[in-house]
C-alpha cells in the first residue's frame, strides 16, 4: 500500500516538473527580442543590402504590392509627405485657426459689435428665397461638420485620447473618419450648385476696391458703398470657388482610390486638400462672426429672407437705391409668407 502511494507522488511530481517546464518555455518564447524575430524572419539582411533598399535599387524581391508602383520597402517619398503634414501643415493650420479666433475675440473686446446708426424703419426689403437660404445653410452646416471631424481627424488624438481613453477616442475618429469621407461629395456637389447660383451678384466692380481700402466700414462710421454683396463677401465667394473647390477636387481624389492613382497623387492630394481646408476654416471664423454676432441685422437676412431698410441702407446703399419702391411693412411680409411668395426665387412686389 505504501509502495502505491510512493509511486503516485512520483508521478506527480514528474507531471508538475514537466508543466513547470513548458510554462517557462512559453514564458521565454514571449519574452524573445526584437532583434531575436527579426534573425528568424529574415536571415542574412545586413547593412549593405538595406542600404541598396533604401536607395531604390530594387528588385522583384523588393518591390512592394502595390498596384502600379516602383517603390521600394523604405519609402522616401512617404517620409517625406509624413514630415510635412506633421511639422509644417498641422501646427500651422492649428496656429491660423487659433489665431484667428484669438484675433476676432479681441477684436470685439475692443471694438464690439456694429450697431445701426440710425432707428429700424419697420419696413422691409426681400433678400433671399427660402431656396437660397435652405441651400446655403445647408451648405454651411455641411462645412462646419467636415471642419469639425477633420480636425479631429488631424488634432483630436492629441486632445480625446488622453482625456477619454482608447475606447471613445476609437468611436469617435471613426464616426469622424465616416461622416467626412460620405458628408464630403455631398457638400462638394451642393457647393457647386451654390457658387453658380451666386456668381452674378459676387461679379467683382470698381466700388468692391474702395469696400476694401475703408475696411468694410468696420472702424468709424463711415459708409462705404456696396451692391447687393460687399466686397467681403465677394471674397469669401471667390475663396470658396476656387480654394473650396480645389480642397472638394482632392477630397474626391482621397475618397475615390479607385482610379489607379498612384501613391504620389494621394500624398499631394492629401497635402493639398490639409492646407485649404485649414485656411478655409480659419477665414469662415471671421465670415461666421460678421454674419452673426459682429454685425446688427445681418443674420435677419438668411433667416426670415427680409432686411430692414436702415440695414439696407448703411451696409449695401447701391442694391437699395435699386429695390427700394419694393419695401413692405411688417403686416405685408406676413401677408407675403402667409400666401407662400416668401419661397419664390424673385423679390416680391411692393404693395403700397
Amino acid at each position: 500500500m505504501n509502495h502505491n502511494k510512493t509511486g503516485l507522488w512520483r508521478w506527480l511530481c514528474v507531471m508538475l516538473v514537466l508543466l513547470a517546464s513548458l510554462g517557462m518555455a512559453s514564458l521565454a518564447s514571449a519574452q524573445s527580442t526584437s532583434e531575436t524575430e527579426m534573425v528568424t524572419a529574415a536571415p542574412g539582411i545586413d547593412a549593405d543590402q538595406w542600404r541598396q533598399v533604401r536607395s531604390g535599387e530594387t528588385d522583384a524581391n523588393f518591390r512592394d504590392t502595390r498596384f502600379d508602383s516602383n517603390y521600394n520597402l523604405v519609402n522616401s517619398s512617404g517620409e517625406t509627405w509624413r514630415q510635412w503634414r506633421n511639422r509644417w501643415v498641422s501646427p500651422f493650420g492649428l496656429i491660423a485657426i487659433g489665431g484667428m479666433a484669438a484675433a476676432i475675440a479681441l477684436f470685439y473686446i475692443i471694438v464690439g459689435r456694429k450697431y445701426l446708426e440710425e432707428p429700424r424703419t419697420g419696413r422691409k426689403l426681400f433678400r433671399w428665397s427660402l431656396l437660397m437660404r435652405s441651400l446655403h445653410w445647408t451648405v454651411a452646416s455641411l462645412f462646419i461638420v467636415l471642419a469639425l471631424t477633420g480636425l479631429n481627424l488631424l488634432f483630436g488624438k492629441f486632445v480625446f485620447r488622453s482625456l477619454l481613453g482608447d475606447g471613445a477616442w476609437a468611436w469617435m475618429v471613426s464616426t469622424s473618419k465616416v461622416l467626412h469621407n460620405y458628408l464630403g461629395p455631398i457638400f462638394g456637389v451642393l457647393l457647386v450648385i451654390l457658387l453658380i447660383s451666386l456668381i452674378k451678384e459676387n461679379m467683382p466692380k470698381k466700388q468692391d476696391l474702395e469696400w476694401f481700402k475703408k475696411g468694410g466700414g468696420l472702424f468709424g462710421k463711415e459708409h462705404v458703398d456696396a451692391g447687393f454683396c460687399n466686397g467681403g463677401e465677394k471674397a469669401w465667394y471667390w475663396l470658396l470657388a476656387s480654394v473650396g473647390l480645389l480642397v472638394v477636387a482632392s477630397g474626391f481624389v482621397l475618397d475615390f482610390p479607385n482610379f489607379n492613382q498612384g501613391r504620389d497623387t494621394m500624398q499631394w492630394a492629401n497635402l493639398i486638400h490639409a492646407v485649404g481646408a485649414l485656411g478655409l476654416t480659419a477665414v469662415s471664423i471671421g465670415h461666421i462672426y460678421i454674419g452673426t454676432l459682429g454685425t446688427e441685422g445681418a443674420l435677419e437676412g438668411m433667416t426670415t429672407g427680409y432686411v430692414d431698410e436702415t440695414w439696407a441702407k448703411e451696409h449695401h446703399n447701391l442694391w437699395y437705391e435699386e429695390v427700394k419702391d419694393q419695401a413692405l411693412t411688417e403686416d405685408e411680409v406676413a401677408a407675403q409668407k402667409s400666401a407662400g411668395s416668401a419661397g419664390t426665387d424673385s423679390a416680391p412686389s411692393s404693395s403700397g
